[in-house]
């Protein structure tokens, strides 16, 4: 099973971390062992302060996908669900060449939820409204059609690279509102209760330590 993910797929998200519009999707992976199920804890490195919170549309490829076009992408899902792409910054920033994938894997940083909404429920994933709550306070409110790249873009972009299979998940981006780019930031703390909510999927709810 592949975890892949995409970065600053949201105008806004871009925009608040100084990016450029990427125009090409920017691609990389979480490891397998940082999945997390709903109601799991999200465990604070002792190597790291600054773990941020990313609220995600997870894409659940339902079948193999290779060089797909964009017109028959989304016959190549499964579904959707809620997905948290927990990071620590100052891995992915301050370390050497910038450690995407490091600060994306340490254990616990992929939390999804335990609902699939398939393909009948959700006709459309690019006008879900997404939102995540951080001890109940809103920190992040969007929808969907603010992505730069579309789902259909995205399964068929990834499809020319790399074989996609059932069971393979896509972290789509995250809208604006990380706590990165806050003044004062806002970093995930011991005790901390985080929410991701998605229209017509349901909410992902997790505590951290």
């Amino acid at each position: 099973m592949k975890i892949i993910c995409v970065g600053l797929n949201y105008h806004g998200h871009a925009q608040e971390t100084g990016a450029a519009i990427p125009k090409e999707p920017v691609i990389f992976c979480k490891a397998e062992t940082a999945l997390l199920p709903d109601g799991g804890v999200i465990r604070l490195p002792k190597v790291s302060n600054r773990v941020d919170y990313e609220a995600e549309l997870v894409v659940v490829i339902g079948k193999t996908a290779k060089d797909v076009s964009e017109q028959d992408a989304l016959d190549c899902v499964a579904g959707y669900t809620c997905g948290n792409d927990v990071t620590a910054r100052d891995w992915q920033q301050n370390v050497p060449a910038g450690q995407w994938f490091l600060g994306k894997s340490f254990d616990t940083f992929a939390p999804v939820g335990k609902t699939i909404a398939g393909k009948d429920l959700i006709p459309d994933p690019n006008v879900l409204d997404i939102e995540l709550r951080l001890n109940g306070k809103v920190m992040q409110r969007a929808n969907t059609k603010e992505f730069i790249f579309p789902i259909q873009k995205l399964v068929s972009y990834i499809s020319q690279v790399m074989t996609l299979h059932a069971g393979d998940l896509i972290f789509t981006g995250t809208p604006s509102g990380i706590g990165d780019t806050r003044k004062p930031p806002v970093y995930l703390q011991s005790g901390d209760v985080v929410e991701v909510e998605i229209e017509k999927i349901g909410v992902l709810r997790n505590t951290v330590e």
